[in-house]
């Protein structure tokens, strides 16, 4: 059934960011988004230079116009807008009982530096967020929340599971604004358990919605079913493509490139990758070139991959290399899970997953009819791998 996502947050005129961009975020993911705007911006990439809240009374209509008829696996909650809005959120988060997942992204600042929650809507989410599942917090914010100086994961960890145990929900305190070439993000929750994810700082200044983006993603794996710290992952893997993806739009703060995210990941296994016999190395390289695909790596004379404009990749390699025969590669968002399922329905598996040198995890299998089959996960080193050529 299609993830039916509820989003309460604010509309950004410049599209990068509010529900424009969960929307994106949500479609692209195979959810329908559905939505209760709570303010009107008038923001670009430079800032924002307008702010008109929705009367609470009307949010409370969206919700229920919604809810009433389609029905709703999961809440996103970004900027609220006012007081009266976030006392109506806390009546009507109170009437679920917790039946449906709840991610909240407690807005107060836009990139740009502009405030987008007074002290009133401030006073409220302590009551917001013991009635979340999840709240995503980013280092200022989490410095607000907890009333803390945060520097370093060693703070960051110490105020997110500060913040869990007092409220009572996950905090994914996320770590972008420090110091570092690696971001790192981490997930306390209530009963103590924390977990850590890292990654290579995006040198870019196209950053706009990136809170947004990834609670709208960590929403919708929680109404597929997905356990939170999976959702996270996924979520942030969503963020860091899209970021790569940036279309470079504006003089300030740019939008990210959700248009092209979602092939890398969809649920189930998804054939996204092909890799070709070449005998002719400069032939092969020269026809695909010519068909308009985009080279990202090229190791000659042994390897080329290329990338399609859907985000489908192909590559070249020496036929000698893998036995002179083509290998079509799934990706799997459950990669152990796919090989169990072959081998309990009688398929012999030719290697278990392993971890290759290029930042794929890779298994090999040999389908019914001889082809030569991986099934993998290589999430951004696919497209975005530390030698890509573009």
């Amino acid at each position: 059934m299609t993830p039916r996502i509820l989003i309460i947050a604010g509309s950004d005129s410049g599209g990068g960011a509010g529900i424009q961009a969960d929307i994106r975020t949500v479609t692209m993911l195979g959810g329908h988004p559905m939505t209760a705007i709570t303010a009107l911006t008038a923001q670009n990439t430079l800032g924002v230079s307008d702010i008109m809240s929705v009367p609470a009374d009307f949010v409370r209509a969206q919700i229920d116009a919604v809810a009433g008829d389609i029905g709703i696996d999961a809440v996103k909650i970004g900027m609220i807008g006012s007081a009266e809005i976030a006392e109506a959120l806390i009546d009507w988060l109170g009437s679920l009982n917790g039946r449906v997942p709840v991610v909240f992204d407690p807005v107060m600042v836009a990139t740009s530096g502009a405030g987008l929650a007074d002290r009133d809507t401030l006073a409220r989410f302590a009551r917001l967020m013991a009635l979340s599942t999840v709240v995503t917090p980013n280092l200022p914010e989490l410095e607000v929340l907890t009333g803390e100086r945060i520097a370093g994961s060693y703070a960051l960890a110490k105020a997110a599971r500060k913040l869990a145990r007092d409220v009572g929900c996950a905090v994914l305190g996320k770590g972008g604004h420090d110091a570092g070439e690696t971001v790192t993000d981490l997930l306390a929750l209530p009963a103590g358990g924390l977990s850590t994810y890292e990654g290579a700082r995006i040198d870019t200044r196209h950053s706009h919605g990136t809170g947004c983006t990834l609670a709208s993603a960590v929403a919708v794996g929680l109404a597929e079913g997905m356990a939170l710290p999976d959702a996270v992952a996924r979520a942030r893997a969503f963020v860091r493509i899209a970021l790569k993806e940036a279309p470079g739009l504006g003089g300030g703060h740019g939008p990210m490139g959700h248009h092209k995210v979602r092939i890398d990941c969809a649920g189930g296994a998804r054939p996204n990758q092909l890799t070709l016999p070449a005998a002719d190395f400069a032939a092969s390289e020269a026809f695909y070139r010519a068909l308009g695909l985009t080279p990202i790596v090229r190791s000659e004379p042994r390897y080329a991959r290329f990338e399609a404009a859907d985000g489908n990749t192909l590559s070249i390699e020496s036929a000698d290399e893998i036995g002179g025969r083509a290998v079509a590669y799934f990706e799997c968002s459950d990669l152990d899970g796919a090989i169990a399922a072959l081998g309990k329905a009688g398929f012999t598996i030719d290697r278990l997953a392993d971890d290759e040198d290029w930042g794929w995890r890779e298994a090999h299998v040999t389908d019914p009819g001889g082809n030569a089959v991986r099934l993998y996960q290589a999430g951004e080193n696919r497209r975005f791998p530390p030698w890509r050529l573009t």
